[in-house]
């Protein structure tokens, strides 16, 4: 007998429903843990057998779940099962999945199942996506939305899964959600008040199997919002998805920029952050929400900073989605002010000798290293890591004149090393082999000794980190630490 999963909310039994669940990372664990607590009969599978992973396995087996660890246990796809929970590293590809579409079962993502969840009158969503500022623009949205009183919380691919966030017993007012282009795949219903494509470039191509299927998944975000539709005026591809997007009646494309805005949009005039989407006489003005220099104001404590546009950017973005959910101009400028960047996010690490270094190990792509060298005059490039099957010509021809020297590190070094061959030859350019220790050290070294005082050495490898490091938050630290070394002994 089939089951109605439509009918299923978090008020009613899901007694007989087989669930499986794939992954036991963060949001497959809660999966698991939300679906038994429904009355589901769930099964949970990972090929990984890590202590982490055993020690989650033994949870949910003390709550009920069928949990499968180690290699091969994904191999065999189980009888009877009327949904299948994806997490979102498992690629479209994966043998389960294509054997769950053989048969006709629903797959979902934990997002997907998180929106079902909510029920009538639960908190509305404020979604964001892009190639990069994700992260950054949901925690500025938070602060915003805080600073106008209301119960918010930054959730999705930002740490804390929506899921969690859904069945938590005190409500939230609204959240901001930060969506990756993998739970955007496998997300149908989710029908958010606004949402946002901050930027598009390639990314994970890999796993979507091309660059139209990845903006594709992408621009999934804008189907079915129901207030306003934020694009990035910089990045046409952006307004198509918003074009091709079919939305909720009423529904209305604002626009973000750098430059002036026209009316229905958001953007700078001088310094200022200028509304022109949100106001009743926006042909022919617009409210001020605050300056560029109000952007983590509280963090910096200096009104002369100027934060690089990449940064500003995510600003706009995350005042058009508040300004969309009715915030005021004042909660716009007190809570950039509140703001404060995430560690590894063009993060101060010291000077040393008139050079100042700076920690932005979480730019783990192209585009990312591209925002990140932008923002600063004359740079010292540390770059290298995992390259997920990018290219870096485009990156390399774009900030060349900004580059004093660039320090190769990685598997991968050897891409960036032949793309600036060919585009930067007079660029001089070090490769560090880390052999058998961290190599950071040496990096860090080799890297003042290119600078001149006044230059910037700035950690963007544009690369992922697992081939060095456990992930991107310890390449920082490593990298942090290494500065201070160097500090210590000048």
């Amino acid at each position: 007998m089939s089951v109605d999963l439509s009918a299923l909310g978090r008020e009613t039994s899901w007694e007989g429903v087989r669930a499986a669940v794939g992954g036991l990372g963060v949001s497959g664990f809660a999966a698991a843990d939300t679906l038994q607590h429904l009355g589901a009969d769930v099964i949970a599978f990972d090929d990984g057998d890590s202590d982490a992973l055993r020690e989650k396995a033994t949870l949910l087996e003390i709550l009920g779940v069928d949990v499968r660890l180690g290699p091969g246990s994904t191999d065999t796809f189980p009888e009877g099962i009327d949904l299948f929970v994806t997490s979102p590293g498992w690629a479209p590809s994966t043998p389960m999945l294509a054997e769950a579409a053989a048969r006709a079962v629903p797959v979902w993502g934990e997002v997907e199942l998180a929106w079902r969840l909510r029920g009538e009158g639960g908190a509305p969503w404020l979604t964001v996506t892009g190639t990069n500022g994700k992260t950054t623009t949901v925690q500025m949205l938070e602060s915003i939305l805080r600073a106008q009183g209301l119960n918010a919380l930054a959730v999705g691919n930002v740490g804390t899964p929506v899921l969690e966030a859904v069945m938590n017993p005190e409500p939230f007012d609204v959240l901001a959600v930060e969506l990756s282009s993998y739970q955007l795949h496998w997300s149908q219903s989710i029908s958010a008040r606004a949402s946002t494509v901050l930027n598009l470039a390639p990314d994970h191509i890999d796993w979507h199997g091309g660059l139209d299927a990845y903006t594709a998944d992408k621009g999934r975000i804008y189907h079915n919002t129901q207030v306003a539709c934020v694009y990035n005026v910089e990045d046409p591809v952006t307004e198509r998805l918003v074009e091709e997007a079919d939305v909720i009646e009423g529904c209305r494309a604002i626009g973000f920029t750098l430059g002036i805005p026209a009316p229905g949009m958001i953007g700078l005039v001088d310094d200022a952050i200028a509304d022109r989407a949100f106001i009743a006489g926006r042909a022919s003005s617009a409210a001020e929400l605050g300056s560029v220099h109000d952007i983590g104001l509280d963090a910096h404590g200096d009104r002369d900073r100027v934060p690089p546009p990449h940064m500003v950017a995510n600003a706009l973005a995350a005042a058009a989605l508040a300004r969309a959910h009715g915030v005021e101009p004042r909660a716009v400028r007190d809570g950039l002010r509140a703001f404060t960047p995430d560690a590894h996010r063009i993060a101060d690490a010291g000077d040393v000798g008139g050079v100042h270094f700076v920690d932005d190990s979480k730019a783990t792509n192209p585009h990312a290293a591209q925002a990140s060298l932008r923002g600063v005059e004359h740079a010292v490039w540390i770059a290298g890591g995992l390259a997920k099957g990018a290219t870096f010509d485009e990156l390399v021809l774009s900030v060349r004149d900004r580059l004093r020297g660039v320090v190769l590190i990685g598997a991968d070094r050897a891409l960036i090393a032949e793309a600036l061959r060919r585009h930067a030859p007079d660029v001089p350019v070090v490769e560090v082999d880390s052999g058998e220790t961290d190599p950071m050290d040496r990096v860090v070294e080799v890297a003042a000794s290119l600078a001149r005082e006044g230059d910037t050495v700035l950690l963007a490898p544009g690369c992922a980190s697992m081939d060095q490091f456990a992930n991107y938050a310890a390449r920082g630290d490593s990298f942090v630490a290494a500065v201070r070394r160097l500090r210590d002994r000048s």
